[in-house]
């Protein structure tokens, strides 16, 4: 009896509580359409686009959710840049020849790289992921951890809706809002997004307009085709820790790679690049896989690593990007 007592309380709270969240995220909605016709969005397009826009609690858990344990760096660039990776790309990038190559001389991006970036986002289209982005939007920005970062999106969003840029009912995406090929926020749709088949509509699950948008993004972020992503290096026991950069955050303490040579064992790499270029140091294991070592693995990152991290802010997404790209390079 007692354990039976025990579950009902359990189902009581966890109903009550379930209950009383989606009283609070009806009055934040109705708030919200104050804030949205505010910015200028219309009443119709806001009352059209929010009748099915619920709380996602599944949203909320993805976001708090720290996995116990990390592949290490190694593991998780073999993972994203494998052999059956570069195959599948190479299916791919036959089957659109023309566009890529078109897309590549016009907004002068590699197609390797697009390719790498499509692969690794989406295994070229064949998961784009299939929450509710409104709903997700609008859960993310009623949750108080990062509200004025999700309200931002979410306005973003309901404003290339009005102006019949974006199909509402095709928005199903990643839980954080991302959408399409290349997974693309809001505010990434709306500042380089790039009608491409000129049909006046940005559909970001169409090959035409996602890879001319992702290479008119990197384009105008300053990716350069003619210079280095990263390297792998071997550091002596003597470098100053300040130097390491464990957090794709921000990278800190960059300096001419002349300076870090005296730190780098295996410098003769660098025979041909110019030594007064700017670069840091990363170490991407540090702080998430237990008992790593502290000096390896370590990268010399240069310009284009942190055009990738402008992309997605992971230490490691940025160099399984430029590790698949580089892959690509003699497939195609």
């Amino acid at each position: 009896m007692k354990l039976i007592k025990f579950f009902f309380l359990i189902y009581f709270t966890f109903t009550f509580n379930g209950f009383a969240e989606n009283i609070e995220f009806l009055n934040w909605k109705k708030k919200f359409k104050i804030l949205a016709l505010k910015n200028n969005i219309s009443e119709n397009t806001f009352d059209k686009v929010f009748k099915n826009v619920r709380f996602l609690p599944k949203v909320i858990e993805y976001d708090r959710y720290q996995p116990e344990f990390y592949e290490d760096t190694k593991t998780y660039i073999s993972k994203r840049s494998s052999k059956n990776k570069v195959k599948n790309g190479r299916n791919f990038y036959s089957q659109n020849k023309k566009l890529i190559l078109d897309v590549e001389k016009k907004y002068k991006i590699e197609k390797e790289l697009l390719l790498a970036l499509m692969g690794i986002e989406t295994n070229f289209g064949k998961y784009v992921g299939k929450m509710d982005i409104l709903s997700s939007l609008a859960t993310l920005s009623f949750d108080k951890r990062r509200s004025e970062f999700f309200t931002k999106e979410l306005l973003t969003l309901l404003k290339l809706i009005d102006d019949n840029q974006v199909n509402f009912e095709t928005l199903y995406g990643s839980w954080a809002g991302a959408f399409g090929f290349f997974q693309f926020m809001p505010s990434t749709i709306n500042g380089y997004a790039i009608d491409y088949d000129k049909n006046d509509y940005l559909d970001l699950k169409n090959n035409n307009d996602a890879f001319a948008s992702a290479a008119n993004y990197l384009n105008k972020m300053g990716w350069n085709k003619d210079t280095h992503c990263f390297y792998k290096i071997k550091l002596s026991e003597d470098i100053p820790e300040k130097y390491l950069n464990t957090s794709a955050k921000k990278i800190i303490n960059k300096k001419k790679l002349k300076f870090f040579k005296k730190f780098i064992i295996n410098k003769n790499k660098f025979i041909d690049i110019d030594e007064n270029e700017l670069v840091a140091i990363i170490t991407p294991d540090k702080t998430i896989v237990d008992n790593s070592d502290k000096l390896n693995p370590a990268y010399v990152i240069f310009d284009n690593y942190e055009i990738i991290l402008r992309w997605n802010r992971s230490l490691r997404f940025a160099l399984a990007v430029c590790s698949l790209k580089e892959n690509f390079r003699n497939e195609l």
